[in-house]
């Protein structure tokens, strides 16, 4: 059965706050890639991560 279009049921994001449309991307060191995408929640964990450092940042 095919999912049907402009379903009011579908599947929505749970987030802490809206995404920028632009990606930031950077060069990680050879097998990160992988490894990375073997820890749970990953994308949101390093959200957070990225918070701290700007916080830590402001603070010095």
């Amino acid at each position: 059965m095919p999912f049907e279009k402009n379903n009011k049921i579908g599947a929505k994001k749970i987030l802490k706050a809206e995404l920028d449309a632009q990606p930031i991307c950077f060069k990680g060191r050879k097998g990160q890639r992988e490894k990375i995408k073997t820890v749970p929640d990953w994308p949101q964990r390093l959200r957070d991560f990225v918070d701290q450092l700007i916080e830590d940042l402001d603070k010095q």
